[in-house]
Formats: C-alpha cells, structure tokens, sequence
C-alpha cells in the first residue's frame, strides 16, 4: 500500500468528530495541519501482513528538559504526540526503500521538532493567565471549551493534615475512535475503532531491531486481551479416562501366485522336498489321545493334592493334639494352683471365707469320724470314742478362736492404716492425659495426724524417742478442751510417770494402747479433723442414723442396716450377719467360697455381652445358692459334674438376658460349646430340652416372689396357662333349687 492511500485526511476527521459522538484520530501530515485542541491521538494498529512495529522512546530523552517542556507534557499528553509521530514515523519508514531512509529520516525530525514547539507555545500562551478557583466555580465560567487544553494546578491548605496525593487511574473504559481508510483510487470509508485500555503486556515472541532507526520489528503480537478461562475445581472428564474398544471382525485380501517350470522359464528345485503322507488320524483316535492325555494329568494332580490334603489334615492333627495337651496342662495347673491357694488360706486363715473352709472341714472330718465309729464301735468303747472326738473338736475350735483373734488384730490395722491414707490423700483429677493432685489444709491436718499416730504405736523405741513422741502428742492435743483430750492427757503423763520411775516396757504395753485407741477417736472426731467427715460411714446427723436402725431378734440389738444380709426372696430382717455366721459355725458349717466364685464367674460373663442385662445383677449369694442346691442339684445337667470350681451358669438362650429361668449349670468346656450353638433344637434332643424347661418353671414359680422379678413375669403367656392348669377357680356357684312341679 503507497503512503498516499495510508495518509489519513485530518480535516476530515475534524469535521466527523464534529457531527458524531465518536472522537477522531489525527494523523499529522505536516507541522502546519497539526491541530493544537487535539486531545486525544493515537494510531491504530497497522491491518496487513508483516511485522508489527515498536519504537522506544528515545525521542524523549533528546529534548532539553526545561519548565516549560513540562507545562507542555501536563497540557497534553506525551503518550498522543508519541503515537501520532511514532505511526508517522514508522509510515514513512515503511514506504521508503533502504537507500533513502538515512537521507529523509533527518528532514523528518525537524519537522517533529517543528510541530512540539508549536504546541508548547500554544500551551504556554494560553496557561499564562493564572486564576485561583473557588469551591463552587467551574471551569466553563472561565470561557474554557471543551476541547481546549488548561493547566490545573491543585494544593492543599493543610499540607501536614491533608497532603495532596497523586491518585494512578485506572480507566478500563473502551473508547471508540473513527479511522478513515482508502479502499480505492478516490474511495474512503471511516471506520470505527474501539480501543480497550488495559495493563496487558504482550509476551515477546522473538523478532529483530533495526541498527541505525532502533525500531524493534516483531514476529508476532496481539492487542487483544486473552479471556481469562475460569478455573474448574475436582473437573474429571470421562472421555480421557475410559477406552473405547471395539470389536470387528474382518478378512483381508491375500493375493498368491506360483510359478513353476515352463517353456521360458525356469524355476529351481533344488529345495523342493518330497511330501509323503502318514497314516490317517480319525478324529475318535485324535479325542482318545487327548483323554488318556488328560488322565495322566488328572492322576497326577489328584496324587499332589491327596497328600497336600494329608499333609493339611496330619497338621491339623498335631495342633489339635498340642491344643488339648496344653489345655490339660493348663487345667491341672489352675487345680494345683486352687489347692495350694486353698491349704494357704487353711494355713494362714485371714478373712471370713478362710474361717468359713477351716469350720466345713472340721464339720467334715467330724462327720467321718462319726461314720468310722459308729461302724466299727459299740457301747462304751464307742461313747469313749464319741468323747475323744468331741474334745479334739473343742480343742481344734479354740486354735481357730486364736488365729481368728489374731487375723482381726491384724485386719484392724489394716483398716485403720487404710482408713488413715484415704483422709491424707491428696485431692486428684485428670486433665490432658496427666494427674494433677493438689494438697488441702486438712488433707495436711489429717496427714500430720496420721504421722503422729504411726509414731505412737511404733515398738522398739528408746525412752528419749518415746518421750519426744509423747510431747509431741501432748502439744497437738493440748488445742482443743474437751473430755477426751483431757483423758489423752492424763494418760500421757502417766505414761512419762511411770517411765521415769523405770518400769518395763512389757508392762506400759496396755497404757500405750489406750492411749493410741483413744487418739484414733481424736483423729475420728470431724471437730479435730474435717477431712475425715467424708469418709465416716456412721452419719454426724443422729436422725438419720435412727431411719436405718433394725432390731435382731437374736442378739436383741439395734444394728444398722449394713450389719444385716437380706436376701431377694426375704420379706422381713430377723437376724443380723454375726449371729448367722455365729448359727453356721455352730450347726451346718457350710462354706460359700465356692457360691461367691461361681456368682462373681456369672457377673462378669454379663458384663462382656454389655446389653443392658439386669436380672443377673439382682442375683444374691443366697438366690444362687438356691438355684444351685434346689433347682439344678449341683451338678452340671449334661455330665453330672458336681465341683463347683468347675461350674458355670451360661445362658440357655444366648439371644436373651441371663434369668433364673433362663440358664443352665454346665462345666467350663461345656458352657464355651454351649454358647457356640447356633440353634437348640438342632444342639438337644426333645427330652433334654424338656426337662431343662421344667427346670426353669420351678425357677420362674419361685423367684416370682421378688417383687423386681415379678415384673418380668407378668407377661409370660407359658406361666399364665400353667397356674390356670393347677390353680382352678375356687368361685362359689349358685345351685338354682328345681321348682315343684304342680
């Protein structure tokens, strides 16, 4: 395209500004057409092929920077003048060939200087009348057009409180600008240019710069703003993640010749071979080879797995047979261990249920001397017997008399020096995983009372230590007046007394021990201590202690409550624990060892199914008993088993909560196997089961006493229609005379 047909006409542009609301572009041609009101300058972007062309602004830096270059840069803008010139520049570039560029490029930036000292001074002239506006004036008050170009200048006055700041514009506003194109020898045609202002920055793509002009000449470029392709999240595509495959089936083309030995031609046989054929191979022949095939690899497999099959089971075998040695090891183990803990209790009697075993085996060797005698003996001889017999069991009594007194004396230690350390312990609680415990003022005044208390009953001191204890005791109770200080005070100075007038220590045993009962009652006392008031089980208030007084009908004593062993079936408290342990010793000599093990065995089954049961809870030594003894004989009702070490009370129905009615008494091995049933019926025989289920209707007719229990049978459909069998109504019916007939 020649420069003529690329040269805008700027009067026309001016004249179409004019009549429409689109600004137009000017394109100075020469210094005389540059309009000075021109605003708004910019070129647009060449349309044909080629490079796209940038310049630098090195222009800028070959002008003098003076004020008034800078009045001229504020009025107009150096970024329209730049493009006007640049487009110029890199038209006239563009249409002038490589030898006259050097010559012409000269001429050309006089002109440029020529047009920037024209509109600095008409920017000069017309900014030298300076005005100060007010707040409400405007500048079309002062006779400013719109396209005229004004210098503004703007300040503060409060600088230091309100500072002028120089506020970056970001207009992203398009703007539309008309263009006027030569389509033809005398054809123009305007076209409207939208320019969007933006801060995009075109990438570099590579391109050359010329030496002498310094024009950079790219090989690509763009001025449109790329859309911006918003981000997916968690976006998954099927297409690319599953192959599509299929199937066609199809033959191809195979086009073969031969050729062979003609007249013209000759074809070698030298590596023919000769072909001769076989026997024939029927296909029942062919299928016969195949099966004997298969066969042999039938015998062979079938002979891997048999002994794959022996090696498995002969495993087996041995840890079955290792399984039950050790289980028969473990059993006699748990029994030799329960007969040494068993002959140690006897040994070294402690608790009530090792008194219990030592009365049931004397009962026991009483009653089989009993049955030797009366076997073998008669008359004198077995009264004499009968006699030696009797004091062998008094004089065995009285040995159990002793070692009883012994093991109170030594478990009222225990509990006291227990009682001691929970009113001495500090306070505890978790927090984060650790334990924080924390000392109270009376959990110091009860630790310092129980330190004194352990050094009074200590033995084996010397007269200076026992005299510094002793002046210790007497300072800490000196603080408070009562009855029972003054008794403890006079009972250490009788102590001191005696001391110093030498007496044995054998013989002050009995004063040092009044003395230590009577300060366990001070440390007692809440007044003295108040930390012990939470752990006094007696209440402070006497009208509650007398709501839970009962009488026993044996001693004729008032016990509380706690001194009294009530059953689920009782309805009335008769007797307290001392005198029915006192009636046990004396007559049956019974041992509930064995009772409390199987209750607390039938406790913690429960707990393990965690499925809300609580009848078995309910369950008291004497209820077991019974259920033992009465209901089931004690002995197991599949083998006859009667040690009760080795029995337990599983479920009948594990599906149901454990109940009186609804249990069996088996051996350990035999209640595991029984819980691993998955059907009863399938497990028992018809008659097995019922008799277990006579068993559990006598349970049923005698637990329905307990008014809990009760509750549970209520609805019972099968207890219903028995005591309707054996219950009839006893209703009196009205007989109805016949009347006489006349």
């Amino acid at each position: 395209m020649s420069e003529q047909e690329e040269e805008f006409d700027a009067q026309d542009v001016l004249n179409a500004a004019e009549e429409t609301t689109y600004k137009a572009i000017n394109i100075p041609v020469t210094s005389e057409d540059l309009p000075e009101s021109e605003d708004n300058e910019l070129e647009p972007e060449p349309s044909g092929g080629g490079h796209v062309k940038e310049q630098k602004d090195r222009s800028s830096s070959s002008l003098p920077s003076t004020d008034e270059e800078q009045l001229m840069e504020e009025a107009v803008s150096p970024e329209q003048v730049s493009q006007s010139l640049r487009h110029y520049k890199d038209h006239y570039h563009a249409t002038q060939s490589a030898n006259e560029r050097s010559n012409d490029y000269v001429a050309f930036l006089e002109k440029i200087k020529a047009v920037k000292e024209s509109l600095k001074t008409s920017v000069i002239d017309s900014s030298a009348t300076g005005k100060i506006l007010k707040n409400n004036e405007t500048l079309l008050q002062h006779v400013v057009k719109t396209q005229d170009i004004v210098q503004v200048e703007i300040f503060s006055a409060l600088p230091d409180v309100y500072p002028v700041k120089r506020i970056n514009r970001s207009d992203d506003a398009s703007q539309v600008i008309i263009v006027r194109v030569q389509t033809g020898t005398d054809q123009y045609q305007q076209v409207a240019v939208e320019i969007i202002k933006s801060d995009f920055h075109k990438p570099f793509l590579g391109g050359f710069r010329h030496k002498i002009t310094g024009i950079e000449y790219h090989n690509a470029g763009t001025q449109t703003v790329p859309k911006k392709i918003a981000e997916k999240h968690n976006a998954f595509c099927r297409d690319t993640q599953t192959v599509l495959e299929r199937r066609k089936l199809q033959q191809t083309v195979n086009t073969t010749s031969t050729q062979m030995t003609k007249i013209g031609v000759y074809v070698s046989n030298i590596t023919d071979k000769l072909v001769t054929p076989g026997k024939y191979f029927s296909a029942a022949e062919y299928h016969a080879q195949r099966l004997a095939a298969v066969i042999v690899l039938q015998t062979y497999y079938r002979q891997w797995h048999a002994k794959n099959v022996v090696n498995d089971l002969r495993r087996q075998k041995m840890l079955r047979l290792k399984w039950e040695e050790q289980e028969e090891q473990r059993k006699i183990e748990e029994k030799e261990e329960w007969m040494a803990l068993d002959y140690y209790r006897r040994r070294n009697p402690q608790t009530k249920e090792d008194f219990e075993l030592l009365y049931n085996a004397l009962e026991l060797w009483r009653q089989e001397e009993l049955a030797r005698i009366n076997q073998s003996l008669t008359g004198a001889e077995r009264k004499a017997a009968l006699c030696e017999v009797l004091e062998k069991e008094s004089q065995i009594i009285a040995s159990i008399g002793r070692h009883r007194y012994i093991a109170a004396i030594a478990n009222q230690e225990a509990m006291i020096q227990a009682f001691l350390n929970k009113c001495s312990a500090p306070k505890k609680w978790r927090l984060d995983g650790k334990i924080i415990e924390m000392d109270t003022q009376f959990t110091l005044r009860a630790r310092e009372l129980q330190n004194i208390y352990k050094c009074i009953i200590l033995k084996n001191l010397s007269q200076d230590e026992r005299l510094d204890v002793l002046l210790t005791l007497k300072h800490t109770v000196k603080e408070h007046e009562c009855k029972l200080t003054q008794e403890i005070l006079e009972l250490i100075d009788r102590e001191v007394d005696l001391m110093m007038r030498g007496v044995k220590q054998e013989n002050l045993e009995g004063l040092r021990k009044r003395i230590a009962t009577l300060f366990f009652h001070y440390i007692k006392t809440p007044l003295f201590n108040p930390e012990v008031s939470r752990h006094l089980k007696v209440p402070q208030d006497p009208l509650k202690f007398y709501k839970k007084i009962y009488y026993c009908h044996s001693c004729q004593l008032y016990l509380p409550s706690t001194e009294f062993a009530i059953s689920s079936t009782s309805h009335h408290i008769n007797r307290c624990r001392k005198c029915i342990s006192l009636d046990n010793e004396s007559q049956q000599r019974e041992s509930f060892l064995k009772y409390k093990c199987l209750l607390q065995r039938l406790y913690s089954s429960e707990a393990e199914y965690e499925d809300d049961s609580k009848i078995a809870f309910l369950m008291q030594l004497q209820d077991i008993q019974y259920l033992i003894e009465n209901i089931w004989m004690s002995q197991s009702a599949l083998s006859a088993w009667n040690d009760l070490n080795d029995l337990v009370m599983v479920r009948w129905d594990k599906s149901l909560e454990w109940s009186p009615w609804n249990c069996i008494l088996l051996t350990k091995d035999e209640g595991v196997a029984h819980l691993k049933l998955m059907s009863i019926e399938e497990g028992y025989k018809p008659l097995f089961i019922h008799k277990i289920k006579h068993k559990h209707f006598l349970a049923k007719n005698y637990f329905s006493q307990i008014p809990v229990l009760a509750s549970f049978l209520l609805e019972d459909p099968e207890v219903e229609e028995i005591r309707k069998k054996h219950n009839p109504e006893t209703t009196p019916k009205i007989i109805e005379s016949p009347k006489p007939t006349p």
